[in-house]
C-alpha cells in the first residue's frame, strides 16, 4: 500500500471512527507509528526547500539524493569525512608484481 493510500485510509477511518473496530484502529495506529518513525525528512526553510526542489528537477535527480550529495561534499570539504579515493581511467597504479 502506498503512503498516499494509507493516509487516505487513516482519514477515512477518522471520519467514520464509530464504525471502526478496535483491531482495525490498532493496526492503523501501529502502521502510522512505523511510518512516522521511519520518516527521515528534514525540515527546511521554505526558500531552501524551493531552491533544492528546483535544482533537483533541473539536474534530473531526486531531492533526497541531491541533499545527500550536498551534505556529503560539505562534510568532505570541511574535513569531517575523509576524501574518497577514486581512480580515474588515466591514473596509473604502481605496484609490485
Amino acid at each position: 500500500m502506498s503512503r498516499h493510500q494509507f493516509v487516505h485510509e487513516l482519514e477515512s477511518t477518522a471520519d467514520h471512527i464509530a464504525d471502526a473496530s478496535r483491531a482495525d484502529l490498532q493496526v492503523l495506529l501501529r502502521r502510522a507509528a512505523l511510518l512516522i518513525r521511519n520518516a527521515g525528512g528534514v525540515c527546511l526553510d521554505p526558500r531552501t526547500d524551493d531552491a533544492l526542489t528546483s535544482l533537483a528537477a533541473e539536474m534530473g535527480t531526486a531531492k533526497p539524493d541531491l541533499v545527500e550529495t550536498i551534505v556529503g561534499e560539505w562534510l568532505v570539504a570541511n574535513a569531517y569525512l575523509p576524501v574518497p579515493r577514486q581512480l580515474d581511467e588515466e591514473s596509473t597504479v604502481d605496484g609490485n608484481g
